[in-house]
């Protein structure tokens, strides 16, 4: 499977531009080396597997998780039990966001998507070294500040798009990072599930599986054991305009 790079990209979301979610260098990139050694001091790994929590919906909050390997999913689960993808995030990134010093519960639930390796950074220690290193500092807000705008992205595609139109651009947003051109064809290096998609762009498997379907019977993708392939990426952008 491909794996992202951070220097590619920095998750999976939905959003109505590529440059609204553009990547952002890892946290610890543009540290020294004495902050990077201030960071890991204060770490403890965590190697999860798939399928396993890093924490729940509703947890007490006591600091953030910096992805060193592997892809977790963070999502919102209403109470009717219906689930909304916020992104998948890949090694780089941090999830534990907003409150990082830990001052309250989670406000959705993460998950590890395939084996990670987690560095957990605790919320009085790092906040101490913000207080200390303003490298520290402005590169916690910085990370932040990329968070809030994928998540406004997201909240805006929600709001203003209807879901055919949200499926249309998360596919073509898939094509741009992750494609890889085959015998013609774009295939997106990821595999993804209907439920997957279904819960990024808020929507059902059933509609998502009805709707790949007719995209497919359009000749626009090619759909095969959790595989991707665009055919015609040109009619996915006349759509959405």
């Amino acid at each position: 499977m491909h794996r992202a790079n951070s220097a590619v990209a920095a998750g999976v979301m939905l959003a109505e531009s590529d440059n609204l979610v553009r990547p952002l260098p890892g946290l610890l990139d543009g540290l020294s080396s004495v902050d990077c050694k201030r960071l890991r001091a204060i770490g403890r790994e965590k190697l999860l597997e798939a399928g396993q929590l890093v924490w729940s919906q509703g947890d007490a909050q006591n600091g953030i998780y910096l992805i060193r390997e592997g892809r977790v999913r963070s999502y919102y689960v209403a109470p009717s039990g219906r689930e909304v993808t916020l992104a998948y995030w890949f090694a780089g990134n941090f999830v534990g966001g907003p409150d990082i010093f830990g001052m309250g519960p989670h406000m959705w639930t993460s998950v590890a998507a395939e084996r990670s390796l987690l560095t957990f950074l605790p919320g009085l220690a790092l906040r101490r070294l913000a207080l200390e290193s303003s490298s520290i500092a402005v590169a916690l807000l910085d990370a932040l500040a990329f968070k809030a705008r994928c998540y406004s992205a997201m909240a805006q595609m929600l709001g203003t798009r209807s879901v055919t139109e949200r499926l249309h651009r998360l596919l073509i947003f898939l094509s741009h990072v992750y494609g890889v051109q085959r015998d013609g064809e774009t295939v997106i290096g990821m595999p993804f599930t209907h439920g997957d998609l279904a819960n990024l762009i808020g929507s059902t498997r059933q509609w998502v599986t009805v709707q790949l379907a007719r995209l497919q019977e359009q000749g626009v993708i090619t759909y095969d054991r959790s595989m991707i392939s665009i055919l015609d990426l040109s009619r996915l952008d006349r759509e959405m305009n």
